[in-house]
């Protein structure tokens, strides 16, 4: 991994999520109606850390799972070429919830389309609130965030790399120089 800065540190990640906590109750007037969805694979770690902070703010445990849309990736066969896939983890119904779906890193949006279409697979909830931690820019799709960490605009030869402790041993966000084949 080619580091070109460190973004954001541990301390600085955890000052985000109270924000986005705060954030995603205010909107919602309270967290009655609320489930969390993690994406695979640190939206998880994620989501679990913002299901903390409710759980702090609120005293209240939020419905949780975590969602795979590996399968519905329109990329799943030409990209892919072994691709891992796991299991979703939904144990709810989500027929009339408001849903805030979870991820590291939003970039193209097809990502998102494809855990719309997986969720929507799955019933029909009042509503789907998005929170990514990292805006990078150059959507394919419009697709957009209503919870943003932070926006950092990269050029098309940089990646954001996020670090989750549960994952990776550390929790952090680096802007990374890609490596052109």
């Amino acid at each position: 991994m080619d580091i070109k800065s460190k973004i954001v540190d541990s301390q600085g990640l955890n000052r985000i999520l109270t924000r986005i906590a705060h954030e995603i109750l205010e909107r919602n007037k309270g967290s009655n109606n609320l489930v969390l969805m993690g994406m695979r694979t640190r939206g998880e770690f994620l989501a679990k850390k913002i299901f903390q902070k409710i759980k702090d703010i609120e005293n209240i445990e939020l419905p949780f799972g975590v969602l795979d849309v590996t399968l519905y990736r329109d990329d799943f066969r030409t990209r892919l070429k072994q691709p891992e896939v796991s299991v979703s983890n939904i144990t709810f119904d989500i027929n009339g919830k408001d849903i805030i779906l979870i991820d590291d890193v939003l970039y193209t949006g097809r990502t998102v389309r494809s855990a719309l279409n997986a969720i929507m697979d799955m019933g029909r909830p009042n509503s789907i609130q998005l929170f990514v931690l990292i805006d990078r820019g150059h959507r394919e799709l419009p697709i957009r965030a209503d919870y943003v960490g932070k926006n950092i605009p990269t050029s098309q030869n940089e990646e954001i790399k996020v670090k989750m402790e549960e994952f990776d041993g550390e929790d952090a966000i680096y802007l990374v120089n890609v490596k052109e084949d």
